[in-house]
């Protein structure tokens, strides 16, 4: 992959260079040239022989070059991990692995009797692979429960609403909510008609443009409308696509705000009431919900190692979730992403490969709460922030991959570039923006480089949090080469001499 000048330059900077001190010599008497050369090598060799990249005012004083011609030696291995993966004894592993799981547990609530099972039967497992260090390390999770709920137009005519309460709702009282609708698409709009939202039931018709814009109504739908004396909300599910099927998901109450019912409905219902209320229809629901929230459960997060050969105490933390909402099977979300992160340690395990690096895999518990597990790991592990290399999250889906999302710095971003240049005989070889991760942000947040596998996110979004995450819409070939990027580029950057340079 050609590289520009200024690219090459973040690369070699800044401090320690050696033309620069050469440089500088001629300027300086030949004791204090042979003392910056001391100093220089000195630093050089302490770098090397603790494998840490240098932070601060440069990074490593080794050439782009050499760090490219040592990255291009990983050729040969990363073919074995593709061959292995996507043709050879690992081909769809991963995908009857998950089939197994989620057959037998179906979804995985946090709190739930289903996710308990789920995280003993993984330790297990990975026990059973031959990783090393397999652990779980407790964790405490929100424990709610959607019960019984129902949504029934009752005006301009009878029609019986598909309904998901949203996580951490409150429920009805017994007899329901009967209430008029107002209908809005923005939240601009519900302040300019604040007025008319009072005692009535809000539904929200926002536009799906994207996931990021669409999902703060989601988020934020009840509180908006309980500040205006709605009785209830109901939120246009925030999906690309729908044929008729509710999306549910997580939404947060507010200090000093009322608490009021809230779900999701399906595109097609919200479109239909945006329409009949555009032609002057009076609306009206009957809203009842069961959900109820009880005192917070004990969990784990579940953890597994190949340990370093020559860096042991230096990580590369590979991961995905192993909870999911209660609906479908959590296939999708995100029991793709835990089952290609664990298959990168098996194939690299199956193969013979130790890095000088631990490769870490991370299993989180109640992501879908808001990162509960991994804020939580963060807080037991955040003292060691400067031994992890790279944290690595798959939860967009496992369909065929289009690259790889990346966060950290310029120098670092060049070195993954090269890194994904070795995928090149499944072509598969983006590195694009925003790394970031519900489960890997408190560590990038802290410096340390992180990378989110990228793949068809229209259709990730149309089965995201609804019936329809099932093992039906996962592909085994396609997992196959997600499980073939995550560990090519898990085991090149574990193995490499140095971390990954930061800002």
């Amino acid at each position: 992959m050609d590289i520009n000048t200024h690219n090459v330059e973040a690369v070699e900077t800044e401090a320690y260079n050696p033309y620069l001190l050469m440089i500088l010599g001629r300027k300086l008497t030949g004791k204090a040239m042979k003392f910056l050369l001391f100093i220089f090598v000195g630093v050089h060799l302490l770098s090397l022989a603790s494998g840490k990249a240098i932070h601060g005012n440069g990074t490593s004083q080794r050439t782009f070059q050499e760090i490219k011609e040592e990255i291009a030696h990983y050729g040969d291995v990363a073919k074995a991990i593709i061959n292995f993966t996507v043709y050879g004894k690992g081909q769809n592993r991963s995908y009857e692995r998950l089939a197994l799981l989620v057959d037998t547990v179906g979804p995985r609530l946090s709190g739930s009797k289903s996710l308990e099972k789920a995280i003993e039967i993984m330790q297990q497992n990975l026990q059973g692979d031959g990783l090393e260090n397999v652990h779980l390390e407790p964790v405490k999770i929100p424990h709610w429960e959607r019960g019984e709920e129902s949504a029934v137009m009752l005006e301009p005519r009878i029609h019986k609403m598909a309904i998901l309460g949203l996580g951490s709702s409150i429920g009805t009282p017994p007899e329901g909510i009967t209430a008029e609708v107002l209908v809005v698409t923005s939240f601009d709009e519900l302040q300019r008609r604040g007025p008319d939202a009072e005692g009535k039931i809000v539904v929200y018709n926002q536009p799906y443009t994207n996931y990021s814009a669409a999902v703060q109504y989601r988020m934020e739908g009840a509180v908006e409308a309980a500040k205006v004396g709605a009785l209830a909300s109901l939120i246009r599910s925030v999906a690309s696509f729908s044929i008729y099927s509710p999306h549910t998901g997580i939404q947060e109450y507010q200090n000093g705000v009322p608490k009021i019912p809230t779900a999701c409905i399906t595109v097609e219902d919200a479109e239909m009431m945006s329409r009949m209320a555009s032609r002057g229809n009076k609306i009206v629901i009957q809203l009842k919900m069961g959900a109820k929230s009880y005192p917070d459960a004990d969990s784990f997060n579940t953890v597994a190692e190949i340990t370093g050969s020559k860096y042991p105490e230096q990580v590369v933390l590979v991961s995905g979730h192993l909870d999911s909402w209660d609906v479908g099977q959590g296939a999708l979300d995100d029991g793709g992403g835990a089952f290609i992160s664990w298959e990168a340690l098996s194939v690299i395990k199956d193969l013979g490969l130790r890095p000088k690096r631990t490769l870490r895999l991370v299993l989180w518990t109640a992501e879908e709460q808001g990162g509960v597990g991994s804020s939580q790991y963060y807080q037991l592990h955040k003292a060691n922030s400067s031994n992890y290399s790279l944290v690595m999250e798959s939860d967009l889906g496992t369909f065929l991959p289009s690259g790889l999302k990346f966060t950290g710095s310029n120098s670092a971003r060049i070195i993954m570039e090269e890194v994904m240049s070795l995928l090149q005989p499944i072509n598969i070889t983006q590195v694009l923006k925003a790394g970031d991760g519900t489960d890997i942000n408190f560590w990038i947040q802290d410096g340390v480089p992180g990378a989110s596998l990228l793949d068809d996110l229209y259709k990730y979004f149309s089965f995201h949090h609804s019936h329809g995450d099932t093992m039906t819409v996962m592909d085994p070939k396609q997992m196959n080469l997600a499980a073939a990027v995550w560990a090519v580029v898990s085991y090149v950057i574990a193995d490499l001499e140095e971390m990954l340079p930061r800002s």
